[in-house]
């Protein structure tokens, strides 16, 4: 199994999530290419050589209109934060969330003046979606920069007691932001890995001063994002972890938890700005992992399975698969084809990973619609306020689940109509491919033959792969 492993022993932030990622390519400049095509206007990636205690590695700068945009992501009715202690702050440009959300000495000294000459004009959330509609992005990678941007605004919707539609974002701070987490994304779609884990988080510790006062690390916003991941905090004074880097992890990772076993193929540093006694980076791990007998993986799982009388192989991969999600449904008389329609994209595009309609009879025997939405729980706040902005309903039911999935991937196949992606899934003694619909739609409009009879042989025939 294909695995991804953050190492956030100094925190988490956007720019440097990007470098790790950005390390573990076999072709950088391809993906540079494809990066400034997206259609973020005035947006520069520019990654460049840095070392931190003897090790080199990589910093992802972000520039706007020639700038390096320091404050990131504010909301617009409060003031700036600065750290109490900013001779150790965490550098992590433009990846911050609003004055109560960051440490401005992460981002630049403090000298810098605050006003940076743009236009700081205000986005809502609806805005950012539509701005997100125009990108030249794959349809899962808007999804899933649109899921981050959720999480971050549940977070900021919590700390200041308004709904999610209320939030204000600064238009130059949420480009440089969104090209940041676009970023993110987009190696991730790249590098296809089947499952994506990290250690604990380190927060850092300290204060930072607001307009309100001064506040502890983490910040509040990134405190409400870090529930139920476990995080701790140490010697280095400042902010380590900002609200972005935590709404990725928040949103891609699966477990946190130590290394697994793996084969690794690749590793990826991602470095800060500040120098501190310990390497101020993220390392990513990108290799195949393996299981490996109990006696070389001592755990609590022993006692289980020795209670059992089992002769069993404790896998990193057992519990991967499992999941909490969250069904909500309600009933819908009132609302016509179109309309229901238009909300499933909504919720769809909003990351909701599945929407479906049912047919219903309600009282007095009138037909209605059952409109029933799967979601993570981090992201039910966010799509029960689209449920009611977008439907007549007066009422939303809630259920949660435990759902075991497949592990899946997906990789490119040489066949005679050129490359085509194929999904392949495992797990619970079963595996199964199938080759992925949009590629051969596209096949058939290219060639213009019937969908059903394109025949393609697959990698136990012998045809070559390539990932």
């Amino acid at each position: 199994m294909r695995t991804l492993y953050f190492d956030c022993s100094m925190g988490a932030a956007g720019d440097m999530l990007s470098a790790c990622l950005y390390e573990l390519l076999p072709n950088k400049e391809a993906f540079l290419e494809e990066l400034h095509s997206i259609g973020l206007p005035s947006v520069r990636y520019i990654p460049e050589p840095s070392t931190k205690c003897g090790i080199l590695g990589t910093h992802f700068s972000v520039k706007v209109n020639g700038l390096e945009e320091d404050e990131g992501l504010h909301t617009g009715s409060h003031g700036h934060c600065h750290s109490q202690d900013s001779d150790h702050s965490h550098d992590h440009s433009h990846d911050h969330s609003h004055c109560h959300d960051h440490d401005h000495s992460h981002e630049h000294d403090h000298s810098h003046s605050h006003d940076h000459g743009h236009d700081h004009s205000h986005n809502t959330l609806e805005a950012i979606t539509h701005r997100l509609s125009h990108l030249n992005i794959p349809e899962e990678v808007r999804r899933n920069i649109l899921s981050v941007y959720n999480i971050l605004a549940e977070a900021e919707s919590h700390v200041h007691g308004v709904s999610i539609a209320n939030i204000h974002f600064h238009e130059v701070g949420t480009l440089d932001a969104l090209a940041d987490i676009a970023a993110v994304c987009l190696l991730i779609h790249k590098l296809r890995p089947d499952r994506i884990l990290a250690s604990p988080i380190h927060v850092g510790s300290g204060q930072v001063h607001c307009a309100h006062g001064i506040l502890p690390v983490p910040a509040p916003a990134t405190a409400r994002i870090l529930r139920d991941i476990p995080i701790y905090s140490g010697t280095v004074k400042g902010e380590l972890c900002t609200p972005t880097g935590a709404a990725l992890l928040k949103h891609f990772v699966t477990e946190f938890t130590s290394l697994p076993p793996l084969r690794l193929q690749a590793i990826g540093y991602g470095m800060g700005k500040k120098d501190f006694p310990a390497a101020n980076c993220i390392r990513s791990f990108l290799g195949d992992s393996f299981s490996v007998p109990n006696r070389e993986l001592p755990s609590m799982k022993e006692a289980t399975i020795s209670h059992l009388g089992q002769n069993e192989t404790f896998s990193a991969e057992a519990e991967s698969n499992t999941e909490e999600i969250i069904e909500l449904q309600c009933n819908l008389d009132d609302m016509t084809p179109e309309q229901i329609g238009f909300a499933t994209e909504v919720l769809l595009s909003a990351g909701a990973p599945d929407v479906y309609t049912t047919p219903i009879y309600m009282k007095k025997n009138r037909p209605g619609t059952l409109l029933s939405v799967l979601c993570k729980p981090e992201q039910k706040q966010a799509m029960l306020e689209l449920l009611f902005l977008h439907t007549g309903t007066l009422g939303i039911r809630e259920q949660s689940f435990r759902r075991y999935t497949l592990h899946r991937r997906i990789r490119t196949v040489q066949t005679p109509y050129g490359p085509v992606r194929l999904k392949t899934s495992h797990g619970y003694n079963t595996q199964t491919q199938k080759y992925e619909y949009e590629d051969l739609a596209h096949i058939a409009r290219t060639h213009n033959i019937p969908l059903k009879s394109i025949s393609l042989p697959t990698p136990e025939e012998g045809d070559p792969s390539k990932e």
